[in-house]
C-alpha cells in the first residue's frame, strides 16, 4: 500500500497458526478444491483460477419472504 499500511487481503491474513498447525480461514472454491480460495466481493464470492462465482442466496431465489 502507498501509504505503509499493510494489505488487509494479503495471503497472510488467510491463514492461522493454532499450537502446531496451520488452519485456513478462508473458503476454497468448491470446484478447484483446497488450497485455491474464493475471492469476496460486496455481492458475490468468485474463483479466479475457474471463474466459479457463488451469488449471496438472497441473490439465488432460495429464500423467499415470510408472510
Amino acid at each position: 500500500m502507498p501509504d505503509g499500511t499493510p494489505n488487509p487481503q494479503a495471503k497472510h491474513t488467510k491463514y492461522a497458526i493454532e499450537g502446531d498447525s496451520l488452519v485456513r480461514k478462508s473458503e476454497f472454491c468448491p470446484i478447484c478444491g483446497p488450497g485455491v480460495f474464493l475471492g469476496i466481493h460486496k455481492d458475490r464470492k468468485v474463483c479466479g483460477k475457474c471463474g466459479y462465482s457463488d451469488p449471496p442466496k438472497t441473490y439465488r431465489g432460495i429464500y423467499q419472504e415470510e408472510e
